[in-house]
């Protein structure tokens, strides 16, 4: 397994990690199979999505937070139910294809670190399978 860290500035914030997933990759000697991409944080999450225009992580955000606000009479003693609520519908993980040790993306794809309740300090575990 390769771990890397990701900085956080922003309570919620999209990363583009897909440059460390493929070094990832490289560094594991992977040439045929999956890569998992897995945030082990409750707060936290992992899509994929367009990364060609930076409006579309601006978009997503925004419509997130409108459905799911950052206060709305939860019960939850830390004050970040949203953040929970947010990582639970996009996901903690991404299984990708690796084929001839590339990886698998649509032309317009990006892997992107989903920060939901920031910023903080946060961890990416990748696991490839041959």
């Amino acid at each position: 397994m390769i771990t890397f860290s990701v900085k956080t500035k922003k309570q919620t914030e999209l990363i583009d990690i897909t440059g460390e997933v493929r070094s990832a990759i490289k560094k594991s000697g992977l040439k045929d199979g999956l890569v998992c991409v897995f945030v082990p944080h409750t707060t936290a999450a992992v899509t994929i999505n367009e990364n060609a225009d930076p409006s579309v992580q601006s978009d997503i955000l925004n419509e997130l937070n409108k459905v799911i606000p950052l206060h709305d009479n939860y019960t939850h003693s830390e004050g970040n139910s949203a953040g929970h609520i947010k990582s639970t519908l996009t996901g903690c993980s991404q299984l990708l294809i690796v084929e001839n040790g590339q990886l698998v993306l649509g032309t317009w794809q990006g892997i992107y670190f989903c920060e939901f309740d920031g910023p903080r300090s946060r961890q990416v575990h990748i696991k490839t399978v041959p």
